[in-house]
């Protein structure tokens, strides 16, 4: 680290890329930076995957909690395209944006996941489950009552015993969480260190309702150019507008901070999580 004047914390010094490494320590997370492929293969044997977006990125600095989802998870991919940008510019990087869109696009090919049975989905609510599940279903996937939940309301702690005990009786291989950043990750955690198995749980937000129009669909190709955002702005400005014009704030945070965690404010109080899809 570099140490400025007297009296000012230390700022984090600019770290190259790691030459040929799959991974890249971003905020004092280990990003994945594979292809989507690898990731998928990576997730064959269990584990936690997180993809976690630029507003949720804030709460490293906020939320103990998600801090600890994220340092503990078993793979995070680089969702936001913001993210990229700003850390392939401050740390002459090239790294490429793995979005949870294309991460769920090629999970629902493999063969494993479409078998009845070895998938649970665990979503935000009845609406967005009804459209959801009939969604997947024109894509062949079987999905009946006992494959899926609704997730409660949170506040404070992220737990759900009755979720727990469901999948303990069912033993799905992959549990798949379409529920808002912040707490989907806390809630994957929970349900890896609590379960007496180890399925492959893999926290997507909302690509499910991206698919299933739940809420605005995300062209291919506007995905790939990192235009996700500029869909959901348009077409609901006044949820939107703001959550992203906050996410700027994770700039400032990577000039700080580059690969080392940030600070956590222990000032700030927490607020009730939503569980809304992002």
């Amino acid at each position: 680290m570099d140490i400025g004047k007297q009296g000012e914390r230390p700022v984090a010094a600019v770290v190259g890329p790691e030459e040929h490494s799959e991974h890249r320590r971003i905020l004092g997370i280990s990003f994945f930076v594979g292809s989507v492929k690898d990731a998928i293969s990576r997730m064959k044997s269990g584990g936690l995957l997180v993809v976690p977006a630029a507003p949720a990125l804030l709460e490293l600095s906020t939320k103990q909690t998600y801090r600890e989802a994220l340092l503990s998870a078993d793979l995070v991919i680089p969702d936001s395209g913001f993210m990229v940008l700003v850390w392939n510019l401050i740390a002459r990087d090239s790294v490429v944006r793995l979005s949870g869109l294309a991460y769920l696009r090629e999970l629902l090919k493999w063969p494993a996941v479409r078998v009845p049975g070895s998938t649970f989905w665990v979503m935000p609510n009845e609406r967005s489950a009804e459209r959801n599940i009939a969604w997947l279903r024109t894509q062949g996937l079987e999905v009946s009552d006992d494959d899926y939940s609704i997730a409660p309301l949170f506040s404070g702690s992220v737990t759900d015993p009755v979720l727990l005990s469901k999948l303990e009786e069912r033993r799905p291989q992959h549990v798949i969480i379409a529920l808002g950043g912040g707490t989907q990750e806390c809630l994957g955690l929970y349900l890896r260190d609590k379960l007496a198995y180890k399925p492959s749980i893999h926290c997507i937000g909302a690509a499910l309702a991206f698919l299933s129009g739940d809420q605005v669909g995300v062209p291919v190709w506007a995905d790939k150019l990192y235009l996700g955002w500029l869909f959901r702005c348009l077409s609901n400005p006044s949820r939107f507008i703001p959550r992203y014009f906050k996410a700027l704030k994770v700039a400032p945070l990577l000039l700080r901070y580059r690969t080392e965690l940030p600070e956590l404010d222990t000032v700030r109080p927490q607020h009730e999580l939503p569980t809304f899809t992002e």
